[in-house]
């Protein structure tokens, strides 16, 4: 599947026409790098969230939820380093004003060389980012003939550092404001309340705090749809631990995210881990799970240990003394004390677990009819707890009564889960819309129905029919969904 791209833009187009993903603003052409989830695409964003959200706070002991605000304090994102660091180099084509990322333009070009080439085109790269080398980065751009992918030239300006955090103004005159920031992560929210939550909730280390929520990052070069945008929700566990024990913790977060994963059917052969060579410099190990998208193996999930830096961070810049006191850890019968403790990250972007469960699901099958002639559908093979729409329920006719039925049965599974009913076109046409959207389950009521209360019931993934009770229909969707 790596690097297929007329499969990533047919994704992308059955995204649109069957009421999954949007372009923000497409009324008015448009705006660049940000989207906006249709009528199929939100109910499947939203029962990811909620499956991350159970099992990390419902079906864990030592996990608590919280919903912290978009607006932070501003001296908040200097404690975390990311008014001084979150910065991207960036270079500008002369010609076509168009601004690229240094890295992203080199990684492009290192793709198109052999492959002993693009290795030391990227060796080389990398040392002269770690040296805030700016020079040597352009000199390095120029001597391998790098051109815009607009103008076609090689006419470029210096690179120069670019802040990757949206600035607005808290106030009602923007003069005499406060600058603020719309957050880069959702981490911080969570840092900032480590004390509130640790204390009232009575918390005992090691437990965790878990956060889903909107981050903003004025991403220059956004790319691969959905997979890296300018407004995107993340999902984000910080797991407090004491000092010593995070090695121990972070293998078993580690494990168990990517088993998570594995659980809502992403299949085991399209994960890997890719641990990180070069850490940040507050981490002492670092891991992403990556998954194999259309255009290659990319980052899904991170799992990084963060030691005490975070907590340390906004201890010093608040003043105010952010520690725990363990009453459980003991030396010769007396306590240890206070500490700062060590903090296990998980992070996932809630957009990129949307856009990997689209590209696994995604089929085109094409096979032969009895009868010789040729068939074919495209079908989204979503889990059956993540799909948009459990049960569509079709009258075979719009007559005959066969439409009440119908109605009686929406009327009884409705409230347990999310159904779709159905007359218009034949009923051939209807099971393509409903394998399209992703729909697990179809039922159909027909005149026999009237005789003997049974419908057909309908399973997407291999087409199978088979003949039930209608008053068995609620139970068995239930349970299959479930199971």
């Amino acid at each position: 599947m790596a690097n297929d791209a007329k499969l990533f833009q047919d994704i992308i187009a059955h995204c649109k026409e069957y009421g999954f993903i949007f372009q923000s603003s497409e009324l008015y052409d448009g705006l660049s790098a940000v989207y906006d989830y249709g009528q199929m695409g939100a109910p499947l964003k939203k029962n990811l969230r909620d499956a991350w959200w159970k099992s990390m706070t419902q079906l864990h002991d030592h996990i608590v939820g919280i919903d912290a605000a978009i607006f932070m304090h501003p001296t908040t994102w200097k404690a975390s380093g990311h008014v001084d660091n979150f910065s991207d180099p960036m270079i500008d084509n002369k010609d076509s004003n168009k601004r690229y990322r240094v890295d992203h333009l080199l990684e492009s070009h290192a793709e198109t060389l052999p492959e002993a080439e693009g290795k030391a085109l990227l060796d080389t790269m990398d040392q002269l980012l770690a040296a805030n080398d700016f020079d040597g980065l352009k000199k390095l751009i120029e001597t391998q003939q790098i051109k815009c992918s607009v103008s076609k030239t090689c006419n470029w300006t210096d690179v120069r550092q670019f802040n990757l955090m949206f600035s607005t103004q808290m106030g009602s005159v923007a003069g005499d404001a406060d600058t603020i920031y719309l957050r880069p992560e959702t981490a911080q929210g969570i840092f900032v309340n480590f004390l509130n939550v640790q204390k009232t909730g009575r918390m005992k280390i090691p437990f965790g705090i878990a956060q889903t929520g909107k981050a903003f990052r004025n991403e220059i070069v956004a790319r691969q749809f959905i997979f890296r945008m300018r407004e995107f929700e993340q999902m984000e566990m910080q797991f407090f631990v004491r000092p010593g024990t995070q090695m121990e913790w972070y293998e078993y977060w580690k494990d168990h995210r990517k088993k998570w994963l594995e659980s809502i059917g992403i299949p085991a052969e399209k994960l890997r881990y890719h641990n990180h060579v070069k850490l940040a410099h507050y981490a002492d190990a670092a891991v992403d799970i990556e998954f194999e998208f259309p255009f290659g193996w990319k980052e899904l999930e991170g799992i990084h240990s963060r030691t005490d830096f975070d907590l340390k961070q906004h201890q010093e810049y608040s003043k105010k003394k952010i520690q725990y006191f363990d009453n459980d850890l003991n030396e010769a019968g007396k306590p240890i004390g206070n500490y700062i403790p060590y903090v296990v990250e998980t992070s996932i972007g809630l957009d990129r677990l949307f856009l990997t469960v689209i590209s696994m699901s995604y089929r085109e099958e094409h096979w032969k009819k009895e009868d010789g002639t040729d068939d074919s559908r495209v079908v989204m093979k979503l889990p059956a707890a993540l799909a948009p729409v459990k049960l569509a329920v079709l009258p075979l006719l719009k007559k005959d009564g066969l439409p009440e039925i119908a109605r009686e049965l929406m009327t009884e599974c409705r409230p347990h889960f999310q159904c779709f009913y159905e007359e218009k076109d034949a009923i051939g046409k209807r099971y393509r819309r409903m394998d399209a959207i992703g729909t697990p389950f179809c039922v159909t009521i027909d005149h026999q129905t009237k005789e003997d209360q049974t419908v057909t019931i309908r399973y997407r993934d291999d087409m199978r029919q088979e003949r039930i009770p209608m008053s068995q229909v609620r139970t068995k969707v239930m349970e299959l969904i479930n199971g």
